[in-house]
């Protein structure tokens, strides 16, 4: 599980730290770590170390005087290292000193290297990068080594609203920040350096594959089709029979219970899936463990009546899409429900629910959305955000873009249907079918064991879906 704490929960972790180290200590175990990765990063992609050509980009803050500090011990180990002070008048005294003594070189001019260290701003910043920085980075080739996160990337949201440095590695100082999650595709490949930091608990967390893996519900000695959970699936209509049949197509590759379809689809379902049960009502459908309501299912009266029906179950629902429609004009069915609900919209569904888009500060809208209808809410994007009403929040990082494509949603809702008709709660049931779903997105996009992958849409996703299932498994 990985723990992502605010720019102010690092800070306050900081203070007793720096009260009880030597002058500059923690600063040098950060610069130590980063050094060490620079050093690695060189010998991957250049074959060596010694000789290479690194330039420190170095801001006034702390995160300046951790890249100088890194710059002087690459000097020690033979790279021939050059700093480029942002401000020169205001630049860390101490480490730019060390930085001299170890005979490295202040520039003017980014020159040539073959890596660069981003220590342009640090965790106090805010905004995009000033015209002179965003003129040094536009001109820069070589890839960059961010020093704790990219600069011109907010830290606690992840916003990116004008220029921003995007790295290909970043290494973390201390503690991982939410910008390290929302924000993934500027921060490259992640690295966390142990100062001696102590935290509390943080309010949004990562699981790891083995945690969603070893969660994962699979068939006892002791089970049959019903204790495995069943999933209700209202989804598809006429004009949209598509959604049906994803939707529950993904209800019965996530688990291994039952899966009952109500709607006007019921036909073409059961071409796709015969092991699926079918009725044209709720009242014909028999008993269900969760229900999935709204892919394809329309947003007139008649959608918002069998809405209604299901929202008074005693069982978890999950709305989606047109249900989600529905529900923006209706929100007191959601109202006083005993059992979980779970809304799962994209950012234009997220604008009908609340009258806002989600904004740059894309974990508090969530939050506050899940707190004032008492549901949870999964919040679709490259960075999935999935909040309690309590606060808690998780953040499922997608590695790619695979899965933006139509009828993505509706396989997403199954699976988390699926899961939580299995008694998972609800937002580890989001967590984990995020999870597998971006998991499965990326599998078809290499499928036949292709060397580049390729755009998909749904149904090779709902294809994938086992095999992601499994991977993660794999690793439990």
């Amino acid at each position: 599980m990985r723990h992502f704490h605010t720019a102010d929960e690092v800070r306050a972790a900081e203070a007793p730290l720096l009260a009880r180290l030597p002058e500059y200590a923690a600063m040098r175990r950060a610069a130590h770590g980063l050094a060490t990765v620079v050093a690695r990063e060189l010998r991957a992609r250049t074959g060596g170390v010694v000789g290479r050509r690194v330039l420190v980009l170095a801001g006034s803050g702390d995160n300046g005087g951790d890249a100088l500090f890194a710059g002087a011990e690459l000097r020690r180990r033979g790279v021939a290292v050059e700093a480029l002070l942002l401000r020169p008048d205001r630049a860390h005294p101490a480490a730019l000193a060390a930085f001299r003594a170890a005979t490295g070189h202040v520039v003017t001019r980014a020159g040539d290297p073959d890596l660069v260290i981003d220590g342009i701003v640090g965790l106090s910043a805010r905004g995009s990068l000033r015209p002179d920085a965003a003129a040094i980075v536009d001109g820069l080739t070589a890839p960059v080594v961010a020093a704790d996160l990219p600069s011109g990337v907010d830290p606690d949201t992840g916003d990116v609203d004008g220029p921003a440095v995007r790295a290909a590695v970043t290494v973390a100082f201390g503690a991982y920040k939410p910008v390290h999650v929302l924000a993934s595709a500027w921060c490259g490949e992640l690295y966390l350096i142990d100062i001696g930091l102590v935290q509390d608990a943080a309010t949004i967390t990562s699981p790891d594959d083995g945690e969603v893996g070893r969660a994962w519900p699979v068939p006892g000695p002791a089970d049959d089709k019903y204790s495995q959970g069943v999933t209700g699936i209202m989804a598809g209509s006429e004009k949209y029979p598509g959604a049906g049949v994803l939707c529950t197509g993904a209800a019965v590759a996530a688990t291994s219970g039952m899966v009952r379809y109500v709607g006007q689809g019921g036909a073409e379902v059961v071409h796709h899936y015969p092991e699926v049960v079918t009725a044209r009502s709720v009242d014909e459908a028999g008993r269900v463990q969760a229900w999935v309501v709204g892919p394809g299912f329309g947003t007139d009266d008649d959608a918002a009546d069998r809405l209604r029906s299901v929202l008074e179950s005693d069982v978890p629902v999950l709305v989606d899409a047109d249900g989600l429609t529905v529900l923006s004009q209706r929100p007191e069915l959601v109202h006083g429900r005993s059992s979980a609900t779970v809304l799962t919209p994209h950012a234009g569904e997220f604008e009908r629910l609340t009258g806002s888009a989600p904004g740059p500060d894309r974990v508090r809208s969530v939050r506050a959305l899940a707190a004032d209808w008492n549901v949870t809410v999964l919040l679709k994007g490259r960075a999935t955000v999935i909040a309690d009403p309590d606060g808690t929040v998780s953040v499922d990082d997608a590695g790619s873009s695979w899965s933006s494509t139509a009828g993505s949603g509706d396989v997403l809702s199954g699976m988390i249907g699926a899961l939580l008709a299995a008694g998972v709660p609800a937002r580890t049931a989001a967590v984990m079918g995020a999870r597998a779903h971006s998991r499965a997105a990326a599998l078809a996009a290499t499928d036949r064991g292709r060397r580049t992958a390729a755009p998909i849409s749904a149904s090779p996703l709902l294809r994938a879906v086992p095999d992601a299932v499994g991977d993660l498994r794999a690793q439990a």
